[in-house]
């Protein structure tokens, strides 16, 4: 057995063997086990079989072989099927958002089905091309490498599985969060031809970074599926397995180390912050989120153009890949504007250190600067708003969203505090900076697994390398961002869950250098992993018990929280210690029992293994809470829930949107009452009910105003957040809502001719509706509280 995790090279052919040839079939098991286990997830979640068929064969024929065709010929095979289908289905979600566009454009919807049929056709019909219809020179990966890459997609897989189970496909009884909602209005706007408009409060230009909805727009039309079932069903688990595949691929090039692949897939997208029981958490623990679809989608081209990055930051062109830097450099700020911004930062770096070190730069590392930058700059102008301007400068703002801070010195802040710190700080004086400085110490503590790998930039080898510098430099633009920037939903976290998987990487790449016997690797992730789930609770009847929170969230003191946070670092630094001396120990045992093949021993040595082996029990730990959790909850019936649902809908309201989707004309406006959750409209009532758009469908004059770019920037106005500010066109809102409750033959002709009303959406739970608009409408269907009128057409 080799002493080392240090596996082949990514660019060393394997010979051909009576060994690899019987391998095919046992390294493909995995794979297969993974596709039966997503269909049947997706089925015990409702969807039929026949959009099951058609989903699968959309990303195998509209999504994976084109994109491999087009990957092979720009950037060549990877030498083995796995991760050609995985790079291929990046690039094909790149070419399906381009096709996307050109239709949309164009108003030539109808034909995005067929956007892959010229591909296809061009690599059968053109001779240099049929050979990327084979992988390249064959360089095939270890069985274990199958299995493991297995394992990580299942639990991914089993990850999204709880996300969704949860969420009932309507029309029933309950409620949607409303940003899933509000995505779900998105999606149908982008079924639409362009200029897009924001669904909620027609005529309204859409600014916000849609193209993940454009993709899942993009499903729904060219299989012909709904979009609510692509949205809350069918779309993830594809999408991060894609991630997952381009984060193994990019550390398996960086480490040279085979095994480096499944072990950062599971660690980047199933870890979370190591806490060890601690009370003390902040949003943003993995780079996945159920309710962002714009997050999750972000990952994949920024993994993809991170891989080119690296290249051109050491120097190699990349040939007739380059149009793919500016262009998923604008996909990137297409779907998420905080996703480019700390590679941008990652890569500056880069260029200042080398420039300082040799003053010289790449010529490729500072063309895709420029390329970058200009991509962001096109981004913001194309995409940014629903928010993204709110952005401010606020160092420590995510101290509001953390108990310590927000429980004690943050309750005097305010709604939107405008201030260079958290105002509580000061307030607090020594006791207060006493616990910011705590506070954001066991935050970088948590984190640790995903930052620890900057240890690489310690060895003097790697300190010549500029990937190290460039994905070191993206991980603390990600850290510094969320920590220097104020928003008032929280979302400079998005800064730091989008380069969760670049550190993770960086990690395991500084794991893999190491080159460790593998037992000083395993036994700590083990031991990591039954400390992570041993504290968090997973296993029944094997736990420790967690650190109690000092009194409620009303009674908490500052001191308490000190107490707390003490314990917890108390807690981490015994983790820390036993790590270490199980690696030192087990190497020690090593080096008896194989003394000729194993490293000799000395302080420095000591301290790379005892690193070596804290860095697996942390990635142990990160991992093992997600991992627990899932299974846990995946082998757990779910308990509905009891009780009172303020933000339910009923299910009539549902099956009322759901008609109004399948009778009206796509370019049909619609008017309703709807404004609010709960339904009822009130004075600063929370408006973001977003349900008439995105589960009816069509373009409203007013539905709800929450998340409106006017809105969002008047946050903080009268201490009120943004989704309870007043509509800003009062008189529109005024006029709309009359027609429900004062009708007039006149109003009703304005609407028409003024706003391209077809439809009014009356639900008597929102507010009043008079009898006479029967009178002046045809009334198309009742259900429930909700009455759908017609207006004629003149």
């Amino acid at each position: 057995m080799a002493d080392t995790l240090v596996a082949e090279r990514v660019d060393t052919p394997t010979p051909t063997s009576r060994r690899t040839v019987l391998v095919p079939l046992p390294s493909t098991l995995p794979w297969a086990l993974v596709i039966a286990a997503l269909f049947v997830v997706w089925s015990r979640g409702g969807v039929p079989g026949s959009d099951l068929a058609r989903f699968g064969a959309y990303w195998v024929l509209a999504l994976v072989l084109p994109g491999t065709l087009v990957h092979r010929a720009l950037r060549g095979s990877r030498g083995n099927l796995p991760e050609d289908l995985g790079y291929g289905a990046a690039t094909g979600l790149l070419l399906e958002i381009i096709a996307w566009a050109l239709a949309a454009a164009t108003g030539q919807q109808s034909l995005l089905r067929w956007w892959a049929l010229p591909v296809l056709l061009a690599f059968a019909a053109v001779p240099r091309l049929r050979r990327h219809w084979r992988v390249g020179e064959r360089r095939p990966l270890p069985l274990a490498w199958h299995w493991g890459m297995g394992a990580a997609l299942l639990l991914v897989l089993a990850w999204g599985y709880t996300q969704w189970r949860m969420v009932p496909l309507p029309p029933v009884y309950g409620g949607y969060y409303q940003d899933v909602l509000y995505h779900l209005g998105l999606v149908q706007e982008l079924t639409r031809a362009m200029p897009f408009e924001l669904p909620h409060v027609a005529g309204e230009a859409l600014r916000y970074h849609y193209l993940s909805d454009a993709h899942i727009a993009s499903g729904s039309m060219i299989t012909g599926i709904s979009p609510a079932v692509v949205l809350l069903r069918l779309w993830l688990v594809p999408v991060i397995g894609t991630a997952v595949l381009l984060a193994a691929g990019l550390a398996r090039d960086l480490s040279g180390a085979v095994w480096a692949g499944p072990v950062a897939a599971l660690a980047a997208f199933t870890g979370t912050t190591v806490t060890l029981g601690s009370p003390v958490g902040a949003s943003g623990e993995m780079p996945l989120s159920y309710a962002s679809p714009s997050q999750t989608y972000a990952l994949v081209p920024l993994l993809l153009l991170a891989g080119l990055v690296v290249d051109v930051a050491r120097g190699r062109s990349l040939g007739a890949a380059w149009p793919l830097v500016p262009v998923l450099g604008l996909v990137c700020a297409g779907a998420k504007s905080s996703a480019l911004p700390p590679l941008i930062a990652g890569l500056g770096l880069t260029a200042v250190v080398f420039w300082w070190r040799r003053r010289q730069v790449p010529r490729p590392a500072l063309v895709a600067l420029v390329c970058l930058v200009a991509a962001m700059a096109l981004g913001f102008r194309l995409f940014a708003g629903g928010g993204a301007g709110t952005l401010r400068v606020q160092a420590l703002a995510l101290l509001h969203f953390i108990a310590p801070y927000a429980e004690t010195l943050g309750t005097g802040d305010g709604i939107w505090p405008s201030a260079p710190l958290p105002p509580g700080i000061n307030d607090g004086g020594l006791l207060g900076w006493l616990l910011a400085f705590a506070v954001v110490a066991w935050w970088v503590l948590g984190q640790t697994p995903r930052w620890v790998g900057m240890g690489l930039l310690a060895g003097g080898g790697h300190r010549a390398d500029p990937a190290v510098w460039l994905l070191a430099g993206t991980v603390l633009a990600g850290a510094g961002a969320t920590w220097v920037f104020q928003h008032p939903s929280i979302s400079q976290i998005y800064f730091w869950m989008g380069v969760i998987p670049v550190g993770v990487v960086l990690t395991t790449w500084s794991l893999a250098q190491a080159r460790a016997p593998w037992p000083v690797l395993v036994v700590p992730a083990v031991a990591g992993a039954l400390a992570g789930l041993a504290t968090a609770g997973t296993v029944v009847g094997f736990a420790v018990p967690r650190i109690s929170r000092p009194g409620t969230p009303t009674t908490s003191t500052v001191e308490g929280w000190l107490r707390v946070l003490g314990l917890s670092a108390v807690r981490y630094v015994l983790f820390v210690a036993v790590a270490a001396a199980l690696a030192v120990g087990v190497a020690a045992l090593w080096r008896r029992r194989v003394p000729g093949r194993a490293a000799p021993a000395g302080r420095r040595r000591a301290a790379a293994i005892a690193l070596a082996g804290v860095t697996a029990a942390m990635l142990g730990a990160s991992a093992a809470v997600v991992v627990g959790g899932t299974v846990r909850s995946v082998l757990t019936e779910p308990v509905p829930a009891t009780g009172p649902q303020p933000y339910a809908l009923t299910a009539d309201e549902m099956r009322a949107a759901l008609w109004l989707d399948d009778n009206a004309a796509d370019d049909d406006v619609v008017a309703t009452n709807v404004h609010c959750r709960p339904v009822r409209t009130t004075p600063h009532c929370d408006a973001r009910a977003f349900w008439v758009t995105g589960l009816g469908g069509h373009r409203t004059v007013v539905e709800s105003w929450g998340y409106t770019d006017e809105v969002v920037a008047a946050h903080g106005v009268e201490n009120l957040g943004y989704a309870r500010q007043n509509f800003p066109d009062q008189a529109l809102l005024a006029f709309n809502d009359g027609v429900f409750s004062r009708p007039t033959r006149a109003d009703l002709d304005r609407l028409r001719t003024e706003h391209g009303v077809r439809w009014l959406f009356a639900d008597s739970r929102a507010g009043a509706v008079s009898a006479e608009l029967a009178g002046l409408a045809q009334v198309r269907l009742v259900a429930g509280p909700v009455t759908v009128y017609e207006l004629n057409r003149r």
